[in-house]
């Protein structure tokens, strides 16, 4: 149980490193927390700071998901792989150190998922991200290439791991939740493009 304890303390802590507040506020002098949709992530930093910060913050949340899950699977094997990556991406949406105003996890999410399982990921973001760029809507393309997470997990990777699908399963719970205003926008035309 301290194993695992310490996982969680970690992949926490990493979750909440913001590459978009910290490269906002160094460059920008701005905390993109105050514009455009109000999230410290890279979506919101391409909006507010434009591509080249946009692109660095993307890789650095790419890169904590990638490495809260190696932290994890050494120190806690499969298990500790399952936590971690559980735990960078609640504390990429609610990091303490921004008073819980963070992302919505989807990049780390996808860093995490390329630990857990590279096929789902690929996958998922193959399908996800073209969907996002030809309709320039990011949730739409986020939502789309989360919930397909699922049903990868579940119909096509063989065999059957529970542990995996339950894995999946909360982090496109987490996915849903944290685009739940979207998902209100695009049910009435009314969601922001890029």
């Amino acid at each position: 149980m301290k194993v695992y304890a310490l996982i969680i303390i970690i992949s926490y802590l990493l979750g909440n490193i913001s590459f978009a507040y910290i490269l906002g506020k160094l460059i920008m002098k701005k905390d993109v927390r105050k514009y455009g949709s109000g999230n410290s992530g890279a979506t919101n930093a391409l909006r507010v700071f434009g591509p080249k910060i946009a692109i660095i913050a993307f890789i650095g949340d790419l890169l904590k998901g990638i490495i809260a899950v190696y932290i994890g699977r050494k120190i806690g094997a499969e298990i500790g792989a399952y936590i971690a990556g559980i735990t960078v991406i609640i504390g990429h949406n609610w990091p303490v150190l921004l008073k819980f105003k963070g992302g919505k996890g989807i990049t780390t999410s996808i860093g995490v998922m390329l630990m857990i399982n590279p096929i789902v990921s690929i996958i998922c973001f193959g399908i996800g991200f073209p969907i996002a760029f030809f309709t320039r809507t990011v949730s739409l393309g986020s939502l789309i290439g989360m919930i397909l997470a699922v049903f990868v997990v579940g119909l096509f990777i063989r065999p059957f791991n529970v542990e995996l699908f339950i894995f999946t399963l909360i982090i496109v719970i987490m996915a849903i939740y944290m685009h739940r205003g979207n998902i209100s926008r695009l049910l009435k035309g009314e969601e922001n493009k890029l």
